[in-house]
């Protein structure tokens, strides 16, 4: 081989090399999540998108409103968070759209195991722990209200509301320091599964009905980096059709990764009987989440949001179309 040919492949290598690197260079996601084992399908993205060349990075938070701040600062992209979290976020300046829900249900008013609380209407006198700032808040005061019963965290009310971390809800009810609670999946089941609390309803018998999760996206990555967002839409997709199929996978993944074994198979398996991976949101369902937080106080609105201007179905409508997925 001659010199000139050599350094030519060289110089060609030379070029190439860089190129090809940066080709497969993935893009960074920034996901902000939540602890549920309906949230599952979306944590499972980390292991699933580096198909998609993208590299979904996670951070956990205690509940969705904390993931706001988060967001404004830029240190998020996407985030799975309830709908009240997300519209709240909305109405107060945060630069988000609403492109999928991602989960429904995963809500369980739960008595402790010897309270004699058996429907509703005994929650009279008692009091009740709750997450502020959550779904969870919002169906608790609309199923009080259906029932007719007052509420307030003082005291002087039918019920006493007692505010609580998610993570702190069973603690309480096993201890007695609250009669019931409304928690969300799987810790509702295990608080049934280990024997201190009972079921009394899922409260989903309001015209909000089974509140859906919502996936987030923030403006500037929609509007600037449409490629890397329809690819996370296709990975989205594709890991909640996997996790809808596959339950097995399901299972052991939110079991060992996002748990870590503090949950048993009977627990995630209960959990998912009272909710749903999805991918679907209407316009609706959000109007009607809105006017409740409007009606009960929740979330503090500066300007409640209408659906239509900030729900963005288009990059799920594609993605789903290409999956072939209805």
């Amino acid at each position: 081989m001659s010199k000139t040919i050599c350094l030519a492949l060289i110089a060609a290598f030379g070029v190439a090399a860089p190129l090809a690197a940066q080709a497969q260079t993935p893009d960074v996601v920034r996901l902000g999540n939540l602890k549920f084992a309906h949230y599952g399908a979306v944590s499972y993205m980390k292991e699933a998108c580096g198909k998609y060349n993208l590299k979904v990075e996670e951070r956990m938070f205690p509940k969705g409103p904390d993931i706001m701040p988060a967001i404004v600062a830029g240190e998020i992209d996407i985030a799975a968070l309830a709908s009240d979290g997300a519209i709240s976020g909305r109405a107060n300046g945060v630069p988000i759209y609403t492109v999928a829900g991602f989960a429904k249900g995963g809500a369980r008013i739960v008595a402790g195991i010897d309270s004699g609380i058996k429907s509703i209407a005994d929650l009279k006198g008692k009091k009740v722990g709750v997450t502020r700032g959550g779904a969870h808040e919002l169906l608790l005061y609309a199923e009080l209200e259906k029932a007719g019963l007052t509420w307030s965290d003082k005291p002087g009310k039918d019920v006493q509301v007692v505010f609580l971390a998610f993570a702190d809800l069973n603690q309480a009810l096993a201890a007695k320091q609250i009669d019931a609670m409304n928690q969300s999946e799987p810790q509702s089941s295990q608080a049934i599964n280990k024997k201190f609390g009972v079921e009394i309803m899922k409260p989903y018998t309001t015209r909000m009905g089974e509140p859906v999760r919502l996936l987030v996206m923030t403006e500037k990555m929609y509007n600037e980096k449409k490629d890397v967002a329809q690819r996370l839409m296709k990975c989205f997709v594709e890991t909640t059709t996997l996790f809808n199929k596959d339950t097995a996978l399901a299972d052991k993944y939110v079991r060992e990764q996002m748990f870590k074994g503090q949950i048993t198979s009977q627990d995630f398996k209960d959990a998912m009987d009272n909710a749903d991976y999805t991918y679907d949101v209407t316009l609706e369902h959000v109007d009607i989440t809105t006017e409740f937080m409007q009606k009960y106080g929740v979330g503090r609105m500066a300007k409640p949001p209408k659906a239509a201007e900030w729900v963005k179905l288009d990059l799920l409508q594609k993605a789903k179309a290409d999956l072939k997925v209805k």
